[in-house]
């Protein structure tokens, strides 16, 4: 691939490009609304679109759209055409600020959990100039928020920005106390790791289940799965490579930083790390960059399966959200300092979050969860449901000593000894990576571990942005108050690592013995999506979030109403494709192996001489397995009736997961028991071996 720095971001409307296309007076006042907020003139506008509809046109466009992230999780846009009518059946290509500025697609048919009823249609899109504008598919897009007619956030970057805005307040007040009177704006930062998995289309196809549901809701698992752990960083097949490479150009075309590639440990699963950005802009690019690996499978005969558990028996999908937080003067505030001042800031802001983590278990909890997480999580693939943040020896150590009023005894950096002469020498870290740890310190970010591979991002940094405002503003609260200011810091360091140290583990979560020393410690441990939910509407979570203007006590209750009708929706589905799937292809596959061995048994029987206890004894199993399956296909086509039953949401999410999933794995048991028993030309759907070793 060749001049790769002048493809990345070609077809982005980034500032270089702002510079040449505007007068200097409109890109000030541009660039000005983007960096402090202020309203963007009309007039400033109409310039700004007609530039960006000539750039557009000039790369292929002939279309725009308002395109904005619902709360269906996906991202959604309207295309308009920039024709319009001049007269004598002529058109002109025309593009105004009013149109660059706010849109109007119908609202009634996405999720509002009651914000409005279903009758109010009326939305409104409004651009985002933090975000740039780009070209997808011959069309430009322009990131817009989404609201409702009379205000209230119907999408997930409203909140985002609004929770943005109360860590960057509050921070600067920590800021300007340290005597910091240069930064003008925090921002926060993530960078979202990808999990996926890339099957051949093929078989993709021959799934409904697969097709239904973005999982396998049937499948015995094949003789060798991830136990040697060779796919692991393992070389990349001819295909895979050649849609990573692909993926690339393509990111790379719209300003995506797309860094890392690997095949992951489950077969047939992979990863792609970017370099983390404001999470903003990374909130946008991670709902791109699935959006296009999706596309790009399909031109390489390949299905990309972003589910959390695709497969039952290896590891599924998570996305680790890399987190910190850094100043427009390219500090980061996480990143410890040469001085005991730039120290002594980098401890407050540390102990700040470990408050913060503790104080929100459980909301950071909830921002992990769903139908697809719930198969994920607690397993030996992610972290348990049990929040905890992993600080690393040397960095528990220094705060101990804090709390202790001790000195802390620096250790000395050892040298990494690999007892290969020709290799050189090298320090070695003063810490181990934690990978069991749900929210880990990594050095100068935290990771946070527990999201599920199809999540936006946006929920969690949501929480986590708000969370730690709360706590930086009891903190500016204190300190701007006190006689002693480097008396007080000290203070409320020590303060805040004693009340809160419970929340650091720097063990393995995945152990028996932490699930133990956690309930001893008082943390929780909210395992499945419907014990979770309620917390996003308990009296702190709506006061948390309606004291930093990210959420009002409506657009709460309507997202917690959106997520548990999402679980309950889900799972029906699933239910509904498994009874689907087995009166549709399973029982008849079933039989027609059964008459065929009962056909070859009575030949057998007639001509007298040849021994029958195979078939007999295949017989006897598919017998006994078949009137097992009759029998649970029975109580789940039961319980889905019974389902309708309950009115009350968070009652009937309780139902979905009690009996409705129960009823599902019982059934999935028999059929995957069938599986092992059936001739191969008669099972109707491809295996998992095919599944997960047809990509070559």
């Amino acid at each position: 691939m060749k001049n790769i720095p002048s493809l990345f971001g070609s077809m982005v409307f980034h500032d270089d490009v702002m510079k040449e296309k505007l007068p200097k007076d409109i890109y000030k006042a541009l660039k000005k609304t983007m960096i402090q907020g202020t309203h963007l003139e009309l007039d400033v506008a109409n310039v700004v679109a007609s530039a960006m509809k000539d750039w557009a046109v000039e790369k292929g466009a002939a279309h725009f759209t308002h395109w904005f992230q619902p709360m269906t999780g996906i991202t959604a846009e309207k295309h308009d055409s920039f024709i319009s009518p001049c007269g004598s059946g002529k058109i002109i290509m025309e593009f105004s600020g009013k149109e660059l500025v706010r849109g109007e697609p119908d609202a009634s048919s996405f999720p509002s959990g009651g914000l409005r009823a279903t009758f109010e249609a009326r939305g409104y899109t409004v651009w985002d100039t933090t975000s740039y504008a780009f070209i997808k598919d011959d069309t430009l897009c322009i990131p817009t928020a989404f609201c409702s007619y009379s205000g209230e956030a119907l999408d997930k970057k409203t909140p985002l920005l609004r929770s943005m805005e109360a860590i960057d307040k509050q921070a600067l007040r920590i800021l300007r106390l340290f005597g910091n009177t240069n930064t003008r704006r925090v921002v926060p930062e993530a960078g979202p790791e990808q999990e996926y998995f890339l099957i051949d289309k093929e078989m993709y196809l021959k799934r409904p289940d697969l097709i239904y549901t973005g999982r396998t809701l049937f499948g015995a698992r094949p003789p060798k799965g991830q136990e040697l752990d060779d796919h692991y960083f393992g070389s990349l097949k001819p295909r895979v490579s050649a849609f990573m490479k692909e993926l690339d150009k393509e990111l790379w075309k719209l300003g995506i930083y797309a860094k890392t590639e690997h095949n992951e440990v489950a077969p047939a699963q992979h990863e792609l790390a970017p370099i983390y950005e404001t999470v903003n802009s990374a909130t946008d690019h991670n709902q791109l960059a699935m959006e296009i690996m999706k596309s790009i499978a399909g031109k390489h005969g390949l299905a990309c399966l972003i589910h959390e558990k695709p497969f039952a028996g290896v590891n599924g999908s998570g996305k680790h959200n890399n987190w910190s937080i850094s100043t427009d003067t390219g500090s980061n505030l996480f990143e410890p300092g040469n001085t005991p001042h730039e120290n002594a800031q980098f401890l407050l802001f540390l102990v700040a979050v470990i408050k913060a983590v503790d104080d929100y278990q459980d909301l950071i909890r909830v921002s992990a969860v769903s139908a697809g997480n719930d198969h994920r999580i607690g397993a030996n693939e992610a972290p348990p449901a049990i929040v905890s943040i992993f600080l690393g020896e040397e960095l528990t150590e220094i705060l101990e000593s804090l709390e202790a009023k001790e000195d802390y005894q620096k250790k000395e950096t050892k040298q990494m000894e690999i007892g290969v002469t020709v290799l050189p020498h090298f320090p070695k870290d003063t810490t181990d990576r934690n990978r069991t740890s749900p929210f880990a310190f990594t050095g100068n970010k935290f990771e946070f571990r527990m999201l599920g591979s199809a999540f936006s991002i946006a929920d969690s940094n949501i929480v986590l942005n708000t969370a730690v405002a709360e706590i930086l503003r009891q903190l500016a609260d204190r300190l701007e108050q006190a006689e002693d200011f480097t008396s007080e810091l000290a203070h409320m360091i020590r303060k805040y690592f004693r009340e809160h140290k419970r929340i650091v583990f720097n063990g393995n979560n995945y152990s028996k013995e932490w699930e133990a020393e956690a309930r001893k410690r008082g943390l929780s441990n909210l395992q499945t999506t419907v014990e979770a939910l309620p917390v996003f509407i308990a009296p702190g979570s709506i006061e948390l979030f309606t004291k930093h203007h990210v959420f009002t006590e409506s657009e709460l209750y309507s997202r917690y109403e959106i997520l548990m009708e999402g679980y309950c929706k889900t799972i029906h589905i699933e239910a509904l494709t498994m009874v689907d799937t087995v009166k549709g292809e399973i029982i008849p596959a079933c039989i027609d192996y059964q008459n065929d061995l009962a056909k070859l048994l009575e030949r057998k029987k007639n001509c007298g001489k040849y021994d029958t206890i195979m078939e007999e004894q295949l017989l006897s199993g598919l017998s006994r397995l078949s009137s097992g399956l009759i029998k649970k296909l029975d109580i789940l086509e039961n319980v889905l009736l019974e389902s309708k039953g309950e009115q009350e949401i968070s009652a009937q999410a309780s139902f979905y997961r009690d009996k409705v999933f129960t009823a599902m794995s019982e059934l999935r048991l028999i059929v995957d028991e069938l599986e092992t028993i059936v001739a191969r030309k008669y099972w109707p759907f491809p295996s998992y071996a095919k599944l997960l070793y047809s990509v070559v």
